[in-house]
């Protein structure tokens, strides 16, 4: 019999933050993982599914923000 272990980052079950960085950059993290350096808590804890509807939402455009033109970030 084989066991299969669950990518901690992909888990529907377990309980996610989703994080923020100085870019505006998002993040899925996983709530039992520390938050790396120069990242910043912006929604949950929460379930997968709800923290990438807030992704969706809330991250409409991947460009860092020091890459964007002045004013639109």
């Amino acid at each position: 019999m084989t066991t299969h272990q669950t990518n901690p980052f992909e888990s529907p079950d377990a309980d996610y933050l989703v994080l923020v960085n100085a870019e505006n950059q998002h993040s899925l993290w996983p709530v039992f993982a520390d938050i790396p350096r120069g990242w910043t808590p912006t929604f949950g804890p929460d379930r997968r599914d709800a923290c990438l509807e807030f992704v969706d939402r809330n991250w409409t455009d991947i460009t860092p923000s020091s890459l964007l033109p002045e004013g639109t970030d």
